[in-house]
C-alpha cells in the first residue's frame, strides 16, 4: 500500500540524483549570477506570508541565491535548475509568475499550504511554458483550486513526472496532456476532478505510475489502457467509472500493483487481468458490480500478495487454484454469493495473514487444515451456511481475530467463541436389529469374497502379458510400450542421451502417438538399488504434483528386446536445460549468451524453495530430496525452475510430530558438494540435509562457483569461501555476470557497480544461504522460513528496483541534455 505515497517523496529523490557538478550549490560562488532568476525567486519569497520552520530566511542578498534552501543551479551558467521546497510548509494566497526561470528543470512545491482554493490558484502554471527543458512538476498536497487550464498542455513537451493530486482542484482533465508523450508518471489523487479518462491517455507509451484515485471521474476505461505497456502501478480507485474492465488490459505485463475499487464496473472479470503474472503487490477490485465466477486462472498469479475481490456480485465457487498464489498474504473475498464449500488447498498458502469470505453462501464445514497456517492472523467466515465443527488451533485459540457468527449449525471450537458443543455420535444397536443385521452382513462378505476372487483372476492374468508394460502401483497413469520408447529414442542412441547418473540414464524422444517430445529415464538395473529406486520413484511420484516440479507422465516396466527386465519414467520434457548449463556453459555463445539476472535467479531460488516447502511440509507423508544440484533444476520454456529426481527419496511418516524413518538401503545420500557433512558420518537423510544442499545451490547462484572447483582444496569450501569475506568483501565474491555494467546504466556518469537496492538484496541473499549451510543439522533454518524470508527480499528488490529505476531515468535525461 506504500506504493500510493511514492509520487510524494519521486521529486525529491530525483532532485537529489542530479549531477552533483551543475546541480548543488557552491559556497565558493560570489558572483550575482543572472539577475533575472535572482530577482524571480526574491518576488516569490514575497508572495510567501508563513515560513513557520524559517527555510526561507537565507533568501536575501548577503548569500548567492544558488546557496538558499531548495535553490539548485547549473553553475556554469549560473541559473536555476531547480526549486525545491518540498514540505517546508509555507503559506502562499497566490503564486507569482515563475515564467522567467527559463532553466528550470525540476519545480516542486509538494506538501505545502499554497493556494486559497480559488479559480485563479492555477494561474501561475500559464507562466512555466516559457520553462522549456521543465521534466518534473510537483504541486501535490496544497490548497490549490480551480480548474486545470487547457494550456497545460503547452508545458514542456520533456516533462516527465507529473505530480498534482491532494488538492482541490476541479473540473475535467484537459485532453492535452497527451502532449506529455514522455510521461512515466501522472498523479491526481483525491482532489475534484471528474468527466471521463481522456483517450489522449492512449499517448502515454512510456507510462510507469498513472494514480487518479480519489476523484468524480466518470464514463468507460478505455481501450487505450492497453497501450500503456511500461505501467507497473495503476490506481484508479474511489471514483465513480463505469462500463466493463477492458481486456486490453491484458497488455501492460509489467503491472505489479492495480487497484479499480470503488467504483461501478460490471460484468464479468476478464481472464487478462488474472494473466498478468507480473503482479506481485495487490490487485484490487472491490466495491463493484461486478459478476460471473473467479476463474481458475486466478492461480497464475501465484507471486500476488494481497486479492481483494469482495462486494460484488461474483458467484461459484471458490477455484482450489487459488491456492497456486503461494505468495498470497491477505485474501478478501467477502461480500459476494459465492457458494460451496471453503477448498482444503487453502491450507498450502503458508504465508496466509488474512483470509476473509464472510457474507457468501458458503457451505460444509472449515477446513480443520486451515489451523496449520502458522502465519494467519484474522479469519472471518461470518454470515454463511457453514456447520460442523470449528479448530481448536493456531488462529482459531484467538476468538478476538476468529469470527464465525452467523453460521447457525457451527459448533465447538474455543470457550470464547460461545458456540455450542458438537453432539457426540453414539451407535446404538437394538437387540432385534442386531438380528436383523447377520443376512445383510452374511451377503456384504459373500460379495465381497465372490468379486476378490475374480479381480484376482484377472490381475494374475493381465500381468501374464508381457505387452502389459505398466506396474500396477501406477495404473492410473498412462501405458507405454517398450517399443514406443526405442523407438521415440532411436533405439536409445547416444545422440538422444541428454544426461546420465548414477542409477540412470536419460534420452529425449518423441513418443509417435502423442506427439510429443518426453524426457525418458532408464534405470540402470545391473547396479544395486536400482529395483528399489525405481518402486520408490514411482510411488512417490503418482501423486506428488507441483508446479515447480518436474511432472511425470508415465511409466514403463517391461522387458527389452534381449529379454532382460527394463524399468522407465518418462518426464515432461524440459527444453532450456539445466541450471547447471546456465552457470557454467561448456561453449560461451558471444551473440546470445544464456545469462541469468540477478531477478531471474532470485526467481529461480524461490521456484526451487517452493518446491522443497511442498515436499517437506505440505504432504501428509514429508519426501526428502536427498540430491538437490543444478543438474536437478531444469527450466521450461519461460525459464521456470522444476525440480527432477526427487522420486528416489525415501518417504518419512510423521507421528506425533517426530520423523519416523523407515529403513532404506537405497544408498542415494546426495552428490559431493552439495550432500551435508552428516551423510559423510553415516546421518540419516533429513529435511536439514535438503536445505543444506539448497544453501550450498544459493551460495553456487550468487558465486558463480561449483563446490567442487579447484580452488577448493586443503580444507577449503564454498561455505568457508564465502563467509570470509562477508559482507565487506562482496564483489570479491559475487559472480561477475551479476555486477551492474556501465553500458547498462545508460548514463555517462560513474556510478557504483552494485546500486544499493541490489547490494541490500544480494545480502540477504547470502545470509539466507550461509543460514542454510550450517554446520549443525538443528541451527539451519527450515524451508518455511526460507520461503517467508525469499518473497521478501524478492518484494523489496522490486519495490527499489523501480525507485532506482526512476533516479537512473532522470540521471539520463540530465545527461543528454549537458548542463
Amino acid at each position: 500500500m506504500l506504493l500510493k505515497f511514492w509520487p510524494i517523496y519521486i521529486p525529491l529523490i530525483c532532485f537529489l540524483t542530479l549531477k552533483p557538478q551543475y546541480f548543488t550549490p557552491n559556497i565558493n560562488v560570489f558572483a550575482l549570477g543572472d539577475e533575472t532568476d535572482h530577482l524571480s525567486l526574491l518576488k516569490f519569497k514575497e508572495s510567501i506570508s508563513t515560513d513557520p520552520y524559517g527555510m526561507l530566511l537565507p533568501w536575501n542578498t548577503s548569500t548567492h541565491f544558488c546557496n538558499w534552501h531548495g535553490i539548485r543551479c547549473n553553475l556554469t551558467l549560473q541559473r536555476v535548475t531547480g526549486l525545491n521546497l518540498h514540505g517546508i510548509r509555507c503559506f502562499v494566497g497566490q503564486v507569482p509568475s515563475l515564467g522567467k526561470l527559463q532553466d528550470l528543470l525540476l519545480l516542486s512545491f509538494s506538501s505545502n499550504n499554497l493556494g486559497n482554493n480559488s479559480t485563479y490558484d492555477l494561474e501561475f502554471l500559464k507562466s512555466l511554458t516559457n520553462c522549456s527543458k521543465l521534466h518534473i512538476l510537483g504541486i501535490s498536497e496544497n490548497k490549490f483550486g480551480g480548474h486545470l487550464p487547457d494550456t497545460l498542455g503547452n508545458l514542456s513537451t520533456q516533462l516527465s513526472q507529473l505530480i498534482l493530486g491532494d488538492n482541490q482542484i476541479s473540473g475535467k482533465i484537459p485532453a492535452a496532456i497527451g502532449n506529455f508523450v514522455d510521461l512515466t508518471l501522472l498523479t491526481m489523487y483525491d482532489s475534484r476532478m471528474e468527466g471521463i479518462i481522456p483517450t489522449t491517455f492512449g499517448k502515454f507509451r512510456k507510462m510507469e505510475v498513472l494514480g487518479l484515485r480519489g476523484n468524480e471521474l466518470s464514463g468507460e476505461i478505455g481501450a487505450f489502457i492497453g497501450n500503456l505497456s511500461h505501467l507497473f502501478y495503476l490506481e484508479m480507485g474511489a471514483n465513480m467509472l463505469e462500463g466493463t474492465i477492458p481486456p486490453s488490459i491484458g497488455n501492460c505485463q509489467k503491472l505489479q500493483y492495480l487497484s479499480l475499487a470503488q467504483n461501478n464496473l460490471k460484468g464479468t472479470i476478464p481472464l487478462e487481468v488474472f494473466n498478468l503474472s507480473s503482479l506481485t503487490n495487490l490487485l484490487d477490485l472491490s466495491e463493484n458490480s461486478l459478476s460471473g465466477y473467479i476463474p481458475k486462472e486466478v492461480g497464475n498469479l501465484k507471486n500476488i500478495d494481497i486479492l481483494v475481490m469482495s462486494r460484488n456480485h461474483l458467484s461459484g465457487n471458490i477455484p482450489g487454484t487459488i491456492a497456486e498464489c503461494i505468495m498470497l498474504e491477505y485474501l478478501f473475498l467477502q461480500g459476494n454469493s459465492l457458494d460451496g464449500i471453503i477448498p482444503f488447498s487453502l491450507a498450502s498458502l503458508k504465508g496466509l495473514r488474512s483470509l476473509d469470505l464472510s457474507q457468501n453462501r458458503l457451505s460444509g464445514s472449515i477446513p480443520y487444515v486451515l489451523q496449520n497456517i502458522s502465519f494467519l492472523e484474522y479469519f472471518n467466515v461470518s454470515y454463511n451456511m457453514l456447520e460442523g465443527e470449528v479448530p481448536t488451533e493456531g488462529v482459531f485459540r484467538n476468538a478476538s481475530e476468529v469470527v464465525v457468527t452467523g453460521n447457525s449449525k457451527l459448533c465447538g471450537g474455543i470457550s470464547e467463541l460461545h458456540l455450542p458443543p458438537c453432539p457426540v455420535k453414539v451407535k446404538k444397536l437394538v437387540k432385534h436389529h442386531k438380528f436383523r443385521l447377520i443376512p445383510v452382513l452374511v451377503s456384504a462378505i459373500v460379495f465381497l469374497l465372490i468379486l476378490s476372487i475374480i479381480l484376482t483372476f484377472y490381475l494374475i492374468r493381465k500381468r501374464s502379458k508381457k505387452s502389459s508394460l505398466d506396474s500396477p502401483t501406477i495404473a492410473q497413469l498412462a501405458k507405454v510400450s517398450y517399443q514406443s520408447l526405442h523407438n521415440a529414442t532411436d533405439g536409445f542412441s547416444t545422440t538422444n542421451l541428454i544426461g546420465s547418473g548414477n542409477f540412470s540414464s536419460v534420452h529425449k524422444g518423441n513418443l509417435e502417438l502423442e506427439d510429443k517430445v518426453v524426457a525418458i529415464k532408464v534405470l540402470n538395473l545391473q547396479r544395486k538399488g536400482a529395483h528399489k529406486s525405481f518402486s520408490a520413484e514411482c510411488n512417490a511420484l503418482k501423486n506428488v504434483k507441483h508446479r515447480n516440479l518436474v511432472p511425470i507422465l508415465t511409466c514403463c516396466s517391461s522387458t527389452d528386446y534381449k529379454g532382460q527386465e527394463f524399468k522407465a519414467l518418462i518426464f515432461e520434457y524440459m527444453k532450456n536445460g539445466s541450471l547447471e548449463q546456465w552457470l557454467h556453459p561448456r561453449t560461451l555463445v558471444t551473440d546470445n549468451p544464456r545469462i541469468l539476472k540477478l531477478d531471474q535467479r532470485l526467481n529461480v531460488m524461490i521456484d526451487v524453495a517452493s518446491a522443497l516447502h511442498y515436499l517437506h511440509h505440505e504432504r501428509e507423508q514429508s519426501i526428502i530430496h536427498c540430491d538437490l544440484k543444478p543438474k536437478n533444476v531444469l527450466f521450461d520454456d519461460d525459464i521456470i525452475a522444476h525440480m527432477s529426481d526427487f522420486g528416489i527419496a525415501r518417504l518419512l511418516s510423521t507421528i506425533n510430530n517426530t520423523t519416523s524413518k523407515k529403513s532404506s538401503t537405497l544408498g542415494i545420500k546426495g552428490t559431493i558438494g552439495y550432500a551435508p557433512p552428516e551423510y559423510g558420518m553415516g546421518s540419516e537423510v533429513s529435511m536439514n540435509g535438503d536445505v543444506y544442499s539448497f544453501g550450498i545451490l544459493m551460495l553456487e547462484m550468487l558465486t558463480g562457483r561449483r563446490p567442487t572447483a579447484e580452488i577448493f582444496q586443503d580444507g577449503q569450501n564454498l561455505h568457508n569461501f564465502v563467509a570470509n569475506s562477508f559482507p565487506e568483501n562482496l564483489l570479491q565474491i559475487l559472480d561477475p555476470l551479476l555486477v551492474v555494467k556501465e553500458a547498462e546504466i545508460s548514463t555517462k556518469e560513474e556510478i557504483q557497480n552494485l546500486t544499493p537496492t541490489t547490494e541490500v538484496c544480494l545480502v540477504s541473499l547470502f545470509h539466507i544461504g550461509l543460514a542454510c549451510v550450517k554446520e549443525s543439522p538443528k541451527e539451519r533454518i527450515s524451508m518455511v522460513d526460507v520461503t517467508r524470508e525469499l518473497s521478501k527480499i524478492k518484494r523489496a528488490f522490486i519495490s527499489g528496483k523501480v525507485n532506482r529505476n526512476y533516479e537512473l531515468s532522470n540521471l539520463t535525461l540530465y545527461s543528454i541534455m549537458n548542463l
